[in-house]
């Protein structure tokens, strides 16, 4: 099939009708009920194949068939989207997208497909091995998130070898220690600043409101100090995400300076 209106043209419904003009949505759903008959035997009518091409076939297609340049995307739109600004994938696509993406997009525009690249490792079971479904050697996620939080999780991960193309082997523990060492101490301090705010409101009768100008202009040492190590880390963190050193983010945040 060329188009969905040589599509139209030549499938049936379930029920020998034609297709609507309207059909236009090419989802697997809307499409395995439709037939066409055999141009070589009346007997026989032809259906869409079960089997899923493999998937990497089209690994090349990005950043191209996203924008479906070069039909209605214009080169104009293009220009803006094109070279993507990062891609990520494992280290064992070295020799698969990343590749395939650089093969095409230098044939067709001699630059690159994307500006940036995250390349990261393997996630290991805590023994060493690959994880397996057969084995089941691995936590299952969604109680590791049920039990230490999804944030939990991914300062994690995004703390560990695995952003550095490395392998990780992973281990529950670790998640833990990111609860224990990092969010905990942050919730906390959370806590105790909103229940000093209440009780400040209940004796003064007055509710809390936040002040910026005042905040900025406080002569208190200690806010002086608050104010310039939240901002220290916020620029930080600004200027390490945008070079894509993801590794670099969740020690400064534990130290908070």
């Amino acid at each position: 099939m060329g188009s969905v209106a040589e599509l139209r043209a030549k499938c049936k419904l379930p029920d020998g009708s034609d297709v609507p003009a309207s059909f236009c949505d090419l989802h697997r759903e809307n499409v395995d009920d439709l037939w066409i008959p055999s141009p070589t035997r009346p007997d026989v009518i032809l259906r869409r194949v079960d089997e899923v091409f493999d998937c990497w076939f089209e690994s090349g297609s990005m950043p191209y068939a996203q924008l479906h340049y070069p039909f209605e995307c214009t080169e104009v739109e293009f220009a803006k989207k094109f070279p993507a600004d990062f891609i990520a994938e494992g280290l064992d696509q070295t020799r698969g997208w990343f590749y395939t993406l650089m093969v095409i997009s230098t044939a067709l525009f001699d630059k690159p497909a994307f500006q940036n690249l995250i390349v990261n490792g393997l996630v290991l079971a805590a023994d060493g091995k690959k994880m397996s479904k057969r084995l089941k050697n691995y936590p299952d996620p969604t109680l590791v998130v049920d039990a230490h939080g999804a944030d939990a999780l991914r300062l994690y991960l995004i703390n560990s070898p695995v952003v550095k193309g490395e392998t990780l082997k992973f281990v529950e523990s670790g998640v833990r220690g990111v609860l224990r060492d990092a969010l905990l101490p942050w919730f906390n301090a959370y806590c105790f600043y909103a229940q000093q705010a209440a009780r400040l409101e209940i004796h003064s009768k007055k509710q809390l409101m936040r002040d910026d100008i005042r905040a900025k202009s406080s002569t208190n040492i200690m806010d002086i100090w608050i104010a310039a190590s939240l901002e220290s880390l916020v620029k930080f963190v600004h200027e390490e995400m945008k070079a894509y050193r993801l590794y670099t983010v969740v020690p400064r945040n534990r130290t908070g300076v």
